[in-house]
């Protein structure tokens, strides 16, 4: 006797599909580790050169190793705003990149894809030295997880995703 492939009872639901793209709409690549670690390379360079130029142009003591008397530890809070405004500003805004994301493609977006606002890039931002705190596996994290997220997208709920 053949069995009855329909007993009556309803079909059991489809197992949960983590992070599935919406019908119809192409997948959203995101951005790795390396590619972040040349954009921020880039960022870091640009932002260096702008704190280079204004602690000149203020006769500010950036770092003198032969007389560390002459440190100005404001130099220390200059470098920390400016750092945050930058990242802040930049990720918060309509193309939701730094100078460093844009040349490599990349864009910060919340987990639901749309724009993140200045106090959630300022927490994305403040963040991040957890991620470094912990022997940098906050940002060693970016390459094993699924949507390649560091601690500070996690703690954000933010996505590095590739615009190209």
């Amino acid at each position: 006797m053949a069995s009855v492939p329909n007993s009556g009872s309803a079909a059991p639901p489809p197992p949960p599909v983590w992070d599935a793209q919406p019908v119809g709409t192409a997948p959203v690549g995101y951005g790795g580790f390396w590619i972040r670690v040349v954009a921020y390379i880039i960022d870091a360079i640009l932002v260096s050169l702008v704190l280079g130029v204004v602690t000149a142009v203020f006769g500010l003591k950036y770092m003198d190793f032969e007389h560390p008397e002459n440190f100005d530890p404001t130099v220390n809070l200059l470098s920390i705003l400016v750092f945050w405004l930058y990242f802040a500003l930049m990720e918060s805004s309509e193309r939701g990149a730094t100078v460093g994301k844009m040349a490599m493609g990349l864009r910060v977006v919340s987990n639901d894809g749309k724009r993140i606002s200045f106090l959630n890039a300022t927490g994305r931002y403040f963040a991040k030295i957890l991620s470094g705190m912990i022997f940098c596996i906050g940002y060693i994290m970016v390459a094993f997880t699924d949507r390649k997220r560091g601690l500070h997208d996690m703690i954000a709920s933010t996505l590095v995703i590739k615009t190209r």
